[in-house]
């Protein structure tokens, strides 16, 4: 178990510090919560992506009845898997915390210029 645990501690790190350099760089540049909305969009994308590259490396391994390549894919896709819930459940208590981060805000409609300002008031029959 803890030779399994052992392989994946590379990942684990490259994790963290990218996830610590992007919160440092989004924080600096924008607002705490911004940052966290960023980081959290982020590795939702970077652990669904890497969940189904290992889905297929374990695949993979599995026909070619290769051994060595399974544990260590299986070890790899758990960790991605789990790091993909744990990001969901995180984004799950920074919505109930920050509640009008679900609200994007809308375009702004633009009124039509001169020309075209006056043929559709004369369309609609003079009313604006």
């Amino acid at each position: 178990m803890i030779a399994r645990l052992s392989r994946i501690v590379p990942l684990l790190a490259v994790l963290a510090v990218v996830a610590g350099i992007v919160y440092l760089v989004a924080t600096y540049r924008y607002s705490p919560s911004r940052a966290k909305e960023i980081l959290i969009r982020m590795f939702t994308w970077l652990t669904g992506i890497l969940s189904a590259f290992f889905l297929l490396v374990v695949l993979y391994a599995f026909f070619e009845d290769n051994g060595a390549v399974l544990d260590l894919a299986a070890s790899f896709l758990a960790t991605t898997l789990v790091g993909l819930v744990i990001t969901r459940m995180c984004n799950a208590v920074f919505l109930k915390r920050h509640p009008d981060y679900r609200r994007k805000p809308m375009k702004a409609t633009r009124e039509a210029r001169f020309p075209w300002s006056v043929l559709q008031s004369l369309l609609r029959g003079g009313k604006k």
